[in-house]
């Protein structure tokens, strides 16, 4: 006799979604290796075949994880940097918070979107990453706009600004920082920051 999960009906409500939050799951709690799409069909209830009509394979859906956490990234940082309102101070520390936990609550998810963006035929990742990215650097024109940050190559002083975040998410990841220290971690990285990137007088 057939296994059940190969009778199960194609249809799901909204089965590209499902698959998504599934694996996300999967990522989170197992890593990507263990991603296996007819693993993902058998949770879900549908039959082997039918995660295929969204995603032909295993990579497929790697690339539309990734590219559903840089849109979620970039939400996270435009939703805490409008918040803050337009003090460039208040919007530095929202986004700098915001990407520092997006990044702890989020470990796996980050590491596949970044290792993922590099790869030659990932262009779509690519360009869903330059919507958070661009924020950062908009962020540092203001900046400076205002003479708060002194002038000079904005990608230079975004890639300083990505460092220091990175580097706090990765101690707090790697269990070499307890994660409550979090918050006071990016004070500081912000205090930092505004006092040395802020024009000579």
């Amino acid at each position: 006799m057939p296994e059940v999960t190969e009778e199960r009906p194609y249809h799901h409500g909204n089965l590209r979604v499902a698959l998504l939050d599934a694996a996300e799951r999967v990522l989170r709690e197992q890593g990507a290796d263990q991603l296996a799409l007819r693993d993902l069909a058998r949770e879900i209830g549908v039959s082997h075949a039918a995660p295929r009509r969204h995603f032909p394979n295993r990579q497929a859906l790697l690339d539309a994880l990734a590219v559903a956490g840089f849109a979620r990234l970039d939400s996270t940082l435009r939703t805490a940097m409008a918040g803050a309102g337009e003090d460039f101070a208040s919007r530095v520390r929202a986004t700098m918070t915001a990407y520092t936990r997006f990044a702890t609550d989020n470990a796996a998810l980050l590491e596949l979107m970044y290792t993922s963006k590099h790869r030659p035929d990932a262009k779509q990742i690519a360009e869903a990453a330059e919507a958070p990215f661009g924020l950062m650097i908009e962020l540092i024109l203001q900046g400076q706009a205002e003479c708060k940050l002194q002038e000079g190559d904005t990608a230079r002083i975004g890639i300083v600004l990505f460092a220091t975040l990175q580097g706090i998410a990765a101690l707090i990841n790697g269990k070499l920082v307890p994660p409550e220290l979090l918050d006071g971690l990016v004070e500081t990285a912000v205090e930092q920051f505004l006092r040395g990137a802020r024009p000579l007088p």
